[in-house]
């Protein structure tokens, strides 16, 4: 029965990665050639590169994509390091969209979504094609939502787990752990953050654990970058080394605030995954403007603790 159930887990996340996988590529085919010259040309200054990363990981559905894509041009030459730090800090937000959106309940609209997104993706047309890929995609995500929130109270009911979760209700350090090491493994903070979700509506873990699991979760999508900037220069690890620390930075200061930022998401809706996605939001969005202003301060910080730019 537990193996059943861990390879049901296993089934479930990776159909959520199929589906964020889909939908991206369906928004990347319509979008590649705007977010090229999105990066090339407005990145001059951090608020404009700001609005670039912001942008495009709405468009892409993935920060992990954008930062790949930006250390691919600051390897190249196209974009400086400390033009891409307001880029990061655009990502970050960016990403908050999917996650508000995977927080809502649409299970109603995964039927239509899987026969538009089948339809769409039969029809030999670029723009059709890209829609039925968005669509199909959506609806995948919403089946791996509603199967992860299923699988929770069984999970839960396992005493190896249960006695885990019990520490992350108890040790919010542990339950950012958490996060941290599942973002690393399954390669998206997103998807982490859907099975904390799927625990939260189940009254398995409490919003404090949730919100721990979520911080960790932007701390494992780091991970990523760093993979990607291996062999690429040293300016290239730089880029990743900015957004690590950017996370690591902003997650070390947001842990002793967790019962304050979960008494306000409480006060701003009584459903547990809306109140996880507003407080992800809310993290993401006070970080990112925090450093906003003094990009060229915390540059000369990564330049001088990791050595200077090429």
């Amino acid at each position: 029965m537990t193996q059943q159930l861990f390879t049901l887990f296993a089934v479930f996340v990776s159909l959520f990665l199929f589906g964020m996988a889909v939908m991206r590529a369906g928004l990347l085919t319509m979008n590649a050639e705007k977010a090229r010259v999105g990066i090339l040309r407005f990145v001059d200054n951090p608020l404009k590169g700001f609005f670039v990363g912001l942008l495009l990981t709405i468009l892409l559905q993935s920060s992990s994509a954008v930062m790949i894509v930006t250390i691919g041009f600051v390897a190249a030459g196209y974009v400086t390091f400390r033009q891409s730090i307001g880029i990061i800090l655009g990502t970050n937000v960016g990403t908050c969209f999917t996650v508000e959106l995977i927080a809502l309940d649409l299970h109603s609209l995964i039927v239509p979504l899987l026969l538009i997104g089948l339809i769409g993706l039969a029809i030999p047309h670029l723009i059709t094609y890209c829609l039925g890929c968005v669509s199909f995609g959506l609806a995948c995500i919403f089946i791996s939502m509603n199967g992860l929130e299923n699988l929770a109270s069984p999970l839960a009911a396992i005493p190896a787990i249960q006695a885990f979760i019990e520490l992350t209700n108890d040790w919010l350090i542990v339950g950012a752990g958490v996060g941290t090491l599942l973002t690393a493994l399954i390669q998206s903070s997103t998807a982490t953050t859907a099975i904390a979700m799927g625990f939260l509506n189940e009254e398995i873990i409490g919003i404090h654990g949730g919100i721990a699991i979520m911080l960790g979760a932007n701390i494992g999508t780091c991970f990523t970058a760093l993979l990607a900037s291996i062999g690429s220069g040293r300016t290239s690890r730089l880029v990743a080394f900015a957004h690590l620390w950017l996370n690591v930075i902003g997650v070390l200061l947001f842990i002793p605030l967790i019962p304050h930022l979960s008494h306000f998401v409480m006060t701003l809706t009584t459903i547990p995954a809306i109140q996880l996605a507003h407080a992800s939001t809310i993290f993401n969005v006070i970080c990112s403007l925090a450093i906003l202003p003094f990009v060229k301060p915390f540059a000369s910080f990564i330049e001088t603790l990791h050595g200077p730019s090429q």
